[in-house]
């Protein structure tokens, strides 16, 4: 697994950090984890229904993701939650840590990156430092360089919703 401090110092890629007790939900990162400037962010990991496709899907924190309805936009048969074995695989983490940060332990590119244009409109996305005990800010355009320096292309697309 990529130190991803180490990346970012490497990389020249400035964020801001707060640290706080583990966040495993929406609900918890908005009760436990300070005020910071930037979107609040949810990530799903997904894969379709042979398992030859990954998603990893950025959406604001509080949009519940209509699967048939983005599997239909993606051009898949299906969507549905990758396994904890399947996060550990192709981003390096752990259930609770998912982030758009662990696209840097995608070595493969075997994943792709989906961000709600609600999202990608935003000037500052928060993200967990591939553990769920810290919060990073980091600007967009940082985002962009650290998509492209792990050689990911990033959709930007309207993640459709459920009511």
């Amino acid at each position: 697994m990529t130190d991803i401090y180490a990346f970012l110092a490497e990389h020249a890629i400035p964020y801001q950090k707060v640290d706080h007790p583990p966040v495993y939900t929406v609900a918890e990162a908005q009760r436990l984890v300070p005020p910071m400037p930037g979107a609040e962010t949810k990530n799903l990991l997904l894969r379709d229904r042979k398992g030859r496709r990954h998603f990893l899907v950025v959406v604001s924190f509080d949009k519940t993701v209509d699967l048939q309805a983005l599997a239909k936009a993606l051009g898949v048969s299906k969507l549905s939650m990758a396994s904890p074995e399947r996060l550990r695989t192709h981003l390096g983490i752990e259930p609770g840590s998912v982030s758009l940060l662990a696209i840097v332990n995608d070595a493969a590119g075997a994943v792709e990156v989906i961000l709600d244009e609600q999202i990608w409109a935003a000037g500052a996305l928060k993200c967990h430092p591939l553990v769920n005990t810290s919060t990073l800010v980091i600007q967009r355009e940082d985002i962009e360089r650290i998509l492209q320096i792990t050689g990911h292309a990033c959709r930007s697309i309207p993640v459709p919703g459920n009511s």
